[in-house]
């Protein structure tokens, strides 16, 4: 029985965190850090069901390697979108046609969900012979130059379904690509893609679904992103900890923080303030961490000011407006 959370912690001691910061500066990520997560089989988790983790242990799992390199956390974890989507396809030829290589991670996935999630929309989808055709942005597309394959969803213009598709990763007709200078996790390569008649045949379709089982995945994709903001928290209390603070407070509030997040994904307490909750405790703990490294951490390229920026990118990364605004009334003391 594989024990998924304490083999991502042996990755991520020893193959992530240790070039963390030189990542950061360089804004790119070692090949080698995606062979590692790819040969242990970290690739393939969304496929396994009943065989693999938990939903304890696959948000430790994603946690613990948000806190070893949030740039490689935050690309990998796009990969299961892809997955996710190939495992409930009708589209038998399109699955056949990744599937084997997604799992071993041999090919490399990334999703474009943001375009369709606003309201209005800001990417459409319209119906064409054999196809779709595609116009407008998906604002924030994690890996570019970095995955294969992208999972793009747009509304559709005329009954506000959701198409998803699976497009190849590459400039294309009808496609620019405008990589984004993030003040965190800039090796991630996140761009804002701009489509303009871009042509999608049938062939790669993945779904079209309504607007309410559109609604009805965002709950679990809100709970799965809060693991980033607790990832950092997690590993600015550990290096708190190895400065000789006392982190037992830090150490509860991130432990009532991941309840929260559980059972607000149970519907029992609401999401956006969970989320909030865990953006504003990593702000909190990195700040901490910063002032007890004292003012080398002023310096670039050492763990407590990238700590600080990548929990910063955590107050708006994968969030929603009610998160928002939840987190703003936090912050002002509301």
């Amino acid at each position: 029985m594989t024990m998924w959370p304490e083999l991502a912690r042996e990755i991520a001691d020893s193959v992530l965190f240790p070039v963390a910061d030189s990542v950061d500066a360089d804004g790119e990520i070692p090949s080698s850090h995606f062979d590692a997560l790819a040969a242990e089989g970290f690739y393939g988790l969304a496929a396994l069901g009943a065989d693999g983790p938990s939903a304890a242990e696959l948000v430790e799992v994603v946690e613990t390697l948000c806190g070893g390199c949030l740039a490689t956390a935050f690309t990998w974890m796009q990969h299961h979108g892809v997955v996710g989507a190939l495992a409930s396809t009708s589209n038998d030829a399109l699955r056949k046609q990744y599937w084997d290589s997604l799992i071993t991670g041999s090919l490399q996935g990334g999703v474009a969900y943001a375009g369709a999630i606003p309201n209005p929309p800001l990417l459409w989808a319209r119906r064409v012979d054999n196809g779709y055709v595609l116009d407008g942005t998906a604002p924030f597309v994690t890996g570019w130059g970095i995955v294969d394959i992208l999972l793009v969803s747009a509304r559709d213009e005329f009954d506000n379904s959701i198409v998803h598709a699976v497009v190849p990763a590459t400039l294309a007709p009808g496609l620019t690509v405008e990589v984004l200078p993030l003040i965190a996790a800039r090796g991630s390569n996140t761009a804002r893609i701009v489509f303009d008649g871009f042509e999608i045949p049938d062939t790669d379709i993945a779904a079209v679904v309504d607007d309410e089982q559109f609604q009805s995945t965002q709950l679990t994709g809100l709970w799965f992103n809060g693991a980033m903001a607790m990832g950092v928290a997690r590993r600015a209390i550990t290096e708190l900890h190895d400065l000789g603070v006392d982190v037992d407070t830090f150490t509860e509030q991130a432990a009532a923080t991941r309840r929260h997040l559980d059972l607000a994904l149970a519907d029992r307490a609401d999401m956006s303030a969970a989320r909030a909750a865990a953006s504003e405790l990593a702000v909190r703990v990195a700040a901490a961490l910063v002032t007890a490294t004292g003012s080398r951490s002023l310096v670039g390229s050492n763990t407590a000011e990238r700590l600080m920026r990548e929990a910063t990118f955590t107050l708006v990364a994968a969030t929603r407006p009610t998160i928002k605004t939840s987190l703003v009334e936090r912050l002002v003391g509301g």
